[in-house]
């Protein structure tokens, strides 16, 4: 049986923390930035981790 092939979309989303943790970065920071409040686009620009009920599928996706 072949090897399993990791998504390559989620390759470039997300990655592992040192604990095992899933780390992703935030939307909407890429363009229509003038609207957007400074402090919005400062919170956008922090990662943060994958919600508990999405480790799942990514994990699948990244074939941990």
């Amino acid at each position: 049986m072949p090897k399993m092939k990791t998504k390559s979309s989620a390759k470039k989303r997300f990655k592992l923390t040192g604990t095992g943790q899933i780390k992703r970065k935030h939307a909407f920071k890429s363009h229509i930035l003038t609207k957007k409040a400074t402090d919005r686009k400062r919170r956008l620009t922090q990662s943060t981790l994958v919600h508990p009920s999405d480790v799942k599928s990514v994990k699948e996706q990244l074939v941990l």
